[in-house]
């Protein structure tokens, strides 16, 4: 199977030993990050810097000024790259080391964008804003997300992309001195918890006949054994997502979560099918791929977001699925998978951030009989030297013939 690993700009640029290196791991690609959230990463290989930080989310390259004229919501630059335009070096560096380069764009996720712009951010059910989750169903988000899309996606010397986040965002999200974890949130509360009440989510509850306050009381309800601490899933319930669904309709009712999943699976799914045209529009190329980070479950959140599996790959060339420690994320849509069109299985290769590089080709043939047709490894930048070995021998292990 295609392998490919993922990389940020900074790993790249500097350090005119990390392309040979890459290559000599035995991938075929590697996934490049051209828009990012913000972070602080690791480089432990890298010879002028140990952490890099980046503060806020930007773009890693220059954006076209013509393209976000007139635009109130437009990407940030990155700062912290002493270079002009570390996306074009890195890839440059990197192709000429014999790797394919494909983008890797994060959408719905800014925190820096619902500081400055708080009406755009998720609103819960009890009115708070998360400025890192922008609600995906106002107009003006839309529309500055299928630009930035386009934009970050085709990038000179980029054969494909990933788009990362490309739907819901909600509670879920790693924060600066996080005190959130005193009540546990299962995953059906995590839901509850991300359902948008911003006014354009407001009326599209309206446009399915429910009363918004009503909705929103209802949340809170449901929420509250959950704050008290008397909450007790159903019994034999398995933490799998269709018991997690089940979750949803108990704690809410079965038709108020019918409502709010239909209105999310259509702003979701009218929203994947935008970045995906836009995308093929500025690449104007049919071999450049399109490829969607995914999760089975409609009704999940995150930088996997929930998608439809009998209409996602309708219209994308692709997804890449989170599968350490679970590769059953394929299943749902090995049946739907057109010729030609990929299911990547995401693997972490990290020891320290839970991934199993040593178990890498046990992993990969499950995911291979589960119906993935390529690879990705989470990742190559912050993986210590023992990290990458292990990956170096798996990957040179299954490219041996079968005997």
């Amino acid at each position: 199977m295609r392998a490919a690993t993922y990389l940020y700009p900074w790993d790249i640029v500097g350090d005119p030993d990390a392309p040979r290196r890459i290559a000599d791991l035995g991938v075929e690609q590697v996934t490049l990050a051209s828009a990012y959230h913000s972070t602080r990463a690791l480089t432990p290989r890298h010879p002028r810097h140990r952490i890099v930080t980046a503060p806020h989310a930007a773009v890693l390259y220059r954006p076209d000024p013509a393209r976000w004229t007139g635009r109130a919501l437009r990407p940030y630059p990155q700062t912290w790259i002493p270079c002009a335009d570390p996306y074009a070096e890195a890839a440059e560096a990197l192709a000429a080391a014999g790797l394919c380069v494909h983008s890797w764009v994060v959408l719905a996720h800014n925190s820096r964008l619902g500081g400055e712009f708080p009406r755009t951010s998720v609103t819960n059910a009890y009115g708070d804003r998360y400025p890192w989750a922008p609600c995906i169903a106002q107009p003006g988000f839309r529309a500055y997300a299928t630009a930035l899309a386009a934009e970050a996606a085709v990038r000179p010397g980029t054969d494909g992309t990933e788009l990362e986040s490309a739907g819901w965002y909600g509670v879920a999200h790693l924060h600066a001195h996080d005190k959130i974890g005193g009540v546990s949130l299962p995953g059906a509360a995590q839901y509850l918890m991300s359902l948008c009440f911003c006014d354009t989510c407001q009326d599209g509850y309206a446009s399915l006949g429910l009363d918004a306050d009503d909705l929103q009381l209802a949340v809170r309800a449901a929420l509250a054994p959950i704050w008290s601490g008397e909450y007790a899933p159903a019994p034999g319930a398995p933490a799998d997502r269709t018991a997690e669904w089940a979750e949803v309709e108990r704690l809410l009712g079965t038709d108020l979560a019918a409502a709010t999943l239909a209105h999310r699976t259509e702003v979701a799914s009218t929203l994947q099918r935008d970045l995906v045209a836009a995308v093929r529009a500025e690449a104007a190329d049919p071999a450049f791929r399109v490829l969607l980070h995914a999760d089975p479950a409609p009704h999940r959140a995150g930088a996997n977001a929930g998608v439809d599996p009998a209409g996602i790959l309708a219209h994308a060339d692709g997804l890449v699925l989170p599968c350490t420690g679970a590769p059953d994320a394929l299943i749902p849509f090995a049946a739907h998978r057109r010729p030609g069109t990929t299911l990547a299985a995401n693997l972490g290769i990290v020891t320290g951030m839970g991934g199993t590089p040593h178990t890498l080709v046990a992993d990969a043939a499950r995911a291979a009989a589960l119906g993935a047709t390529e690879l990705r490894l989470y990742h190559a930048g912050p993986a210590c030297e023992a990290d990458l070995a292990a990956v170096r021998e798996a990957l040179a292990e299954l490219r041996r013939p079968s005997p």
